[in-house]
C-alpha cells in the first residue's frame, strides 16, 4: 500500500521531471543515501533526519538548493536525471507534514546546474538555514 502511495505522489512529478521510476529511485536512495540516513529517512548518529522534515527545505530557494548541494548529493556518482530522481522520491517518501508549499520537481537540468557549487561548510551553513526557517516559522519540525 505504501508503494502505492509513493507511486500516486510522484505521478504528479511526471511532467516536470524526465522519467519517474519509484523503483528505481528507490534502489538508488539505498545504494546512495541509506547508510546514512537509514531506510527509513530517520538519520543516523550525526545525520540529519529527512523523515518529516526534508520538506521545510523546499520554502525557500536556499533550502531547495541546500539539498542538491550538499556533498552527498553534488558529488554523487548519480547522473543528474537519476539524482533529481531521487530527491524528488525522498520527498514524495520523507516529507510528510514539513512539506507546507506546492512542491516543483527537481528537474535534471536544475540538479546538474546547482551540483556545480556544492557545499563545503555543510554543518555552518545548515544551522545557518534552518535558523532562517525558523525564524519564519518554517522550521520548529527541526530536532
Amino acid at each position: 500500500m505504501k508503494g502505492l502511495v509513493t507511486l500516486c505522489l510522484l505521478v504528479p512529478f511526471a511532467a516536470a521531471a524526465e522519467v519517474v521510476d519509484a523503483g528505481r529511485a528507490q534502489f538508488n536512495y539505498q545504494m546512495s543515501c541509506q547508510g546514512c540516513h537509514a531506510p527509513d529517512g530517520s538519520g543516523a548518529s550525526a545525520v540529519p533526519r529527512m523523515k518529516d522534515q526534508v520538506g521545510m527545505f523546499l520554502a525557500t530557494r536556499e533550502g531547495r538548493e541546500y539539498l542538491v548541494r550538499v556533498p552527498g548529493s553534488a558529488v554523487s556518482a548519480l547522473g543528474d536525471a537519476e539524482l533529481a530522481e531521487v530527491l524528488n522520491w525522498i520527498v514524495a517518501e520523507f516529507a510528510g507534514d514539513s512539506l507546507s508549499v506546492a512542491f516543483e520537481p527537481y528537474t535534471g537540468q536544475e540538479v546538474g546546474l546547482l551540483r556545480q557549487r556544492p557545499l563545503n561548510e555543510v554543518v555552518h551553513y545548515r544551522a545557518q538555514l534552518v535558523a532562517e526557517l525558523a525564524n519564519a516559522n518554517l522550521g520548529d519540525r527541526e530536532e
